[in-house]
């Protein structure tokens, strides 16, 4: 389970923060017009790569925001897992093990990438616990044509090294997360909605009868 809460920072992202260099101005306006969205809506295909020559690790499924302080990360292939954000706590749900670990928000985001989906542009809060810096095309994957973002966390034991986020477009694309453990985590998002209205019952979440539930 504890590996669900690590890759639950695949999903989120980024708000705004004020850079001197007007040449990419365009690049972090897209970021902040994201951020400013009230909601989001989309798919997405996880790659999870490690060293030693062990396989990628392939899923997919859908995700969901409500800013601020909500998400909706829902596996459906190969395994079912679910996280569930409501803005206090933050659940994480195996169906296979019926079992249900719960953090408070806090506790379970703190200055790891996933804090990004519960902020919204101007809130300040990505600037004090993490340092930007604006790759464009050649600093990260350039062969795929998105412009790219760095976060470095400013907390030693954040448990990542960087997170990357790839726009195509006036779209994000895609995330990569490099953890401290030589793991490599990419998210690549599709049938992107900004801003769509979505019930407020997908970012409840009471635990299944009988499902062992475990933290706070």
């Amino acid at each position: 389970m504890r590996m669900i809460f690590r890759n639950l920072s695949c999903l989120f992202l980024l708000s705004s923060f004020l850079w001197a260099s007007a040449a990419h101005a365009d690049a972090l306006e897209k970021l902040r017009r994201f951020a400013a969205d009230k909601t989001v809506r989309a798919n997405f295909e996880q790659v999870v790569t490690a060293g030693g020559g062990k396989k990628p690790q392939f899923s997919s499924g859908s995700m969901a925001i409500s800013r601020p302080g909500k998400f909706r990360w829902q596996i459906d292939k190969p395994w079912p897992q679910l996280i569930v954000g409501d803005g206090l706590k933050v659940w994480a749900y195996d169906p296979d093990l019926r079992q249900v670990t719960v953090k408070k928000v806090d506790a379970a985001l703190g200055s790891s990438p996933a804090a990004v989906l519960t902020g919204t542009a101007g809130s300040g809060e990505l600037e004090k616990n993490f340092t930007l810096r604006v790759l464009g095309t050649q600093g990260a994957s350039s062969a795929d044509g998105m412009d790219w973002l760095e976060a470095v966390p400013k907390n030693p034991e954040s448990g990542f090294e960087k997170l990357r986020i790839g726009f195509f477009g006036d779209e994000i694309r895609a995330m990569e997360l490099f953890d401290a453990f030589g793991q490599m985590t990419r998210v690549s998002f599709s049938a992107i909605e900004r801003n769509p209205a979505l019930p407020a019952s997908l970012f409840n979440f009471t635990p299944p009868e009988g499902a062992d539930v475990i933290g706070d």
